[in-house]
């Protein structure tokens, strides 16, 4: 056994950065400032709705997938799989019916708590599609987008549960983008 004096000091140890860590905290950035910028559209480091999840949830999260592979993979994060309605984040088909069905359960939180809201992500296609005309917070102004893959009852269920500061954050991706629209942001169908 090799012991070390009290007065000789070995040299700290600092933590490589790995290409998944990497990954991970570039997807986290894009979502964050997706989110901070509504309507503004921020590049993913990878063209893989995956490697969201792999960002974001842990074993403390609460996570519903409308798609049971993708649900599988979560499942192998460690992450709790739970309803829509106990979710603290909703990977979610919106053009379908059991998508639609659970963006109608996710959480919106409560007045004293509007952070139990729900996250959720969607496809989407960016660009083409719905006019939506975006304002609130982090706008200047009003900004004009559009999107498609996402039928009109969307946005009416969104308007319905969305009512700040209570409601659920929601990213729309369409391969290596992303668009972020938080609960305060304000929508208007064209």
């Amino acid at each position: 056994m090799v012991t070390q004096s009290l007065n000789q000091r070995s040299a700290p140890v600092v933590p490589v950065r790995n290409a998944a860590e990497a990954r991970a905290n570039a997807t986290y950035d894009a979502l964050m400032w997706a989110l901070a910028r509504p309507g503004t559209i921020r590049q993913l480091p990878e063209n893989d709705p995956f490697a969201v999840a792999e960002a974001l949830v842990d074993r403390e999260c609460r996570v519903f997938a409308s798609d049971a592979g993708f649900a599988e993979r979560i499942d192998a994060t460690g992450a709790c799989l739970a309803s829509a309605a106990q979710a603290d984040h909703a990977f979610l088909a919106l053009d379908t019916p059991a998508g639609l069905a659970a963006l109608s359960d996710v959480p919106t939180g409560s007045h004293l708590y509007p952070d139990e809201g729900a996250t959720v992500f969607a496809s989407a296609t960016i660009g083409h599609g719905r006019g939506l005309r975006l304002s609130g917070p982090g706008i200047d102004g009003k900004v004009e987008i559009r999107i498609g893959g996402i039928p009109d009852e969307v946005w009416a269920i969104r308007s319905d549960r969305c009512l700040y500061p209570t409601g659920f954050e929601l990213f729309l991706i369409d391969g290596d983008q992303v668009l972020g629209l938080p609960r305060s942001t304000m929508i208007e169908v064209l």
